[in-house]
């Protein structure tokens, strides 16, 4: 089992509206980059369906130098239709399974705190929101 220090939420960096799932990322990731599977070990798409991508007894390949001790978390979206402007894409759906995954991942990893990608690099504005702040209650374990 690996330790879980860190919960991180991504964006896919796709237009808003249009759908994408974790077949679709895992394609990316694998002919794109040449990766063996998913980077990311959950995907939330626009619907709020919440799918599984790497096996969370896997490494993740997602945020550079952090991934021993992380899970990565994906929701659809973060770019305008038009691809120009990095927004907070995420529907009413997204939103109510991002918190409930990320308050089941935080109960099975009660040292984890949650992240955004755009914690750990200042080149990413990935997940187009503050989800440290935001999710801080789930990081200091209040349900």
């Amino acid at each position: 089992m690996r330790i879980i220090e860190k919960l991180i939420v991504h964006c896919s960096a796709t237009p808003q509206f249009k759908e994408f799932d974790v077949e679709d990322i895992t394609e990316w990731h694998v002919s794109g980059n040449g990766w063996s599977d998913c980077g990311y070990h959950y995907v939330i798409t626009l619907d709020g369906t919440i799918q599984e991508g790497r096996p969370v007894s896997k490494i993740g390949a997602h945020v550079a130098g952090h991934n021993r001790r992380s899970i990565g978390v994906c929701y659809i979206g973060g770019m305008d239709r038009a691809m120009k402007e990095w927004i907070d894409t995420r529907t009413p759906e997204q939103k109510e399974s991002l918190e409930k995954l990320l308050k089941d991942l935080k109960e099975k990893h009660p040292e984890a705190i949650v992240y955004g990608h755009n914690d750990f690099t200042d080149k990413k504005v990935c997940p187009c929101f503050n989800a440290k702040e935001e999710y801080k209650y789930i990081s200091d374990g209040i349900r």
